[in-house]
Formats: C-alpha cells, structure tokens, sequence
C-alpha cells in the first residue's frame, strides 16, 4: 500500500489578525469581514510585513480588508490555528497550516473605499454572535472571551 499523500503543510505558518473592536449602543461589538474565496466571516489577517512589528502589519490588514483606521489598542490577545487553502484555482491546490497572533484594534473610523471593497462585506456583531459565525474554533474562543481593553488602566 502507497504512502497517502497529505495535501496539508504542517509547517505552520506565522500570520497577523486584528481584532476590530468598537463600543456600540449595547456594548462591545467587533467587525467580521467575508473572505475572498468562500465569504466566510473572519478578521483581517495577513502574512508579516518586512520592517512592521506584528500589531503594525495587523493594522495593515484591516486596513486593506476592511477600512478601519484606529489603533492597537494592548498586546496579542491570543492566538489560533487554521488551514488556508492556497492555489485554489489550480491542480496544486493544498493547504497551509497557519498561527495567528490576535492584536486588538479600536476603531476609530470605518471608510467606505478602501483596496479590498469589492472584494468583501464587512458587518458588527456582538462578541459572542460573532463567535458563532466563525468557523475556527481558536477564533471562537477569542471573541467569546473578548472584552475591550480599557485605557486607563482601571478595569
């Protein structure tokens, strides 16, 4: 019997996520965007960035993604694991094994045109209501834990 060949890359790959935070009229409420391949609800995440810390290339991305102008707002709030498939549209397709460390990011502006617009929706949702759109299960347990970081230090 052949050896089965794994479309998988365990070598987890570093990336860089924002959590996009906001208080609405009922509290905290954090941004979710769709994903450009399957409009699945995710944060802005991306690969690091030569010469950015991982909070600036975090705030990179959900600028790119999703318009938010704002600032990290403390340090990594977590981390989690998913598979992004890579070369989807061709024979080669395979998945990468990615770790990605969380900052959170306090909006202070949504534009409306910014790079990735029309390739994606973007909408708020309660911490909790957004742990239940996301499919993985690091991301739900941040934002069932999520509480926005206070600035005073006062807690």
């Amino acid at each position: 019997m052949g050896k089965k060949r794994s479309i998988l890359d365990d070598t987890a790959q570093s990336q860089f996520g924002a959590l996009c935070w906001r208080i609405g009229k009922n509290g905290a409420e954090v941004l979710l965007i769709s994903s450009r391949e399957t409009g699945r609800w995710v944060i802005p995440k991306g690969w690091p960035m030569k010469g950015r810390s991982g909070a600036e290339a975090a705030a990179i991305e959900a600028w790119e993604e999703a318009g938010v102008k704002g600032r990290i707002a403390g340090d990594v709030l977590g981390r989690f694991t998913y598979n992004k498939v890579l070369n989807r549209d061709t024979k080669k397709e395979h998945a990468q094994a990615c770790t990605v460390d969380v900052f959170p990011l306090e909006v202070a502006k949504l534009e409306t045109e910014f790079p990735e617009q029309r390739q994606r929706r973007r909408k708020w949702f309660a911490p909790q209501d957004a742990a239940r759109k996301v499919r993985e299960a690091g991301l739900k347990a941040l934002l069932t834990a999520f509480s926005p970081p206070t600035s005073n230090g006062m807690g």
